[in-house]
């Protein structure tokens, strides 16, 4: 395998507007002993990078979470033959503190993280499919939920002082109505901070909520109804990219991967059989 090239990114989210993101791979560059005023949250996706912290010389490889905790010195440079690259998140204490608030359900400290590499490998695949779909603009909808229970189960499982998710009773009169808002307009984006605040809660307790009564996270419903309503145009003889388009699915691949996933065939196929 040929090795990286020193290529970086960096670029902000409407999701995070307070937080850095970085897509990188490095061959060549060695990092000085620097901090930062914010987490630093990497996520190796390959070959391995050294670093010092806190004493220690760590080595992360793919699906390691290199966490940084802010003000905290550290170094960064190759330990594998082809360089590493890898994709990270810089949070601010204030974001973390108020997941861990929300996660507890009542005022909680800035969750530190161990330091050392964290070994999680489900963790790590959803922080790195929400640092993705944040790059490629996905749906805000679902980029969100995976961001936000991503770094909630980072905080769950490894933060040095774990708060206790609060009880949750149930609320039909909530999840109904963010089933009314998840069913308007279904061409047009909606992100789960909106959805969350309409019925009064944070994200993570209007997206658990919903998954506990429901049985799919808000995102997953939304494509689902998509589906169903998708069928319907597609019955009525519309073109599969003009019902891609009418109901909301981001192109015409994205509605055919999703339509085989649930029912087995792509819609064209589905159509011509009706």
């Amino acid at each position: 395998m040929h090795p990286f090239h020193d290529t970086a990114r960096f670029w902000r989210s409407p999701l995070l507007p307070d937080t850095e993101l970085l897509s990188a791979q490095y061959f060549r560059h060695e990092f000085a002993p620097h901090w930062h005023e914010e987490f630093s949250i990497p996520i190796v996706e390959a070959g391995a990078q050294g670093y010092r912290y806190r004493g220690k010389y760590l080595i992360g490889r793919p699906g390691g979470i290199m966490a940084i905790n802010p003000g905290e010195v550290h170094t960064g440079e190759r330990a594998a033959d082809i360089g590493w690259a890898y994709r990270a998140f810089y949070p601010s204490a204030a974001l973390m503190r108020r997941i861990a608030t929300d996660l507890g359900g009542k005022p909680a400290d800035v969750p530190w993280l161990p330091d050392c590499v964290i070994e999680d490998a489900e963790v790590a695949t959803k922080l790195l499919r929400a640092h993705r779909a944040m790059e490629a603009g996905a749906d805000p909808l679902a980029t969100e939920t995976l961001l936000i229970d991503g770094l909630s189960q980072l905080i769950m499982r490894h933060a040095l002082s774990v708060p206790r998710p609060a009880a949750l009773p149930a609320d039909q009169r909530r999840v109904a109505h963010m089933q009314a808002r998840l069913a308007e307009q279904l061409e047009e984006p909606l992100g789960l901070s909106e959805l969350a605040a309409q019925v009064g809660l944070s994200p993570y307790h209007a997206t658990r909520l919903f998954a506990r009564t429901v049985g799919m996270p808000p995102h997953a419903w939304r494509n689902q109804l998509r589906l169903q309503r998708a069928r319907a145009l597609l019955r009525q003889g519309l073109s599969v990219a003009d019902t891609a388009a009418a109901t909301g699915f981001a192109d015409q691949s994205h509605f055919t991967h999703s339509f085989r996933r649930s029912y087995g065939v792509p819609p064209g196929h589905w159509q011509k059989a009706r």
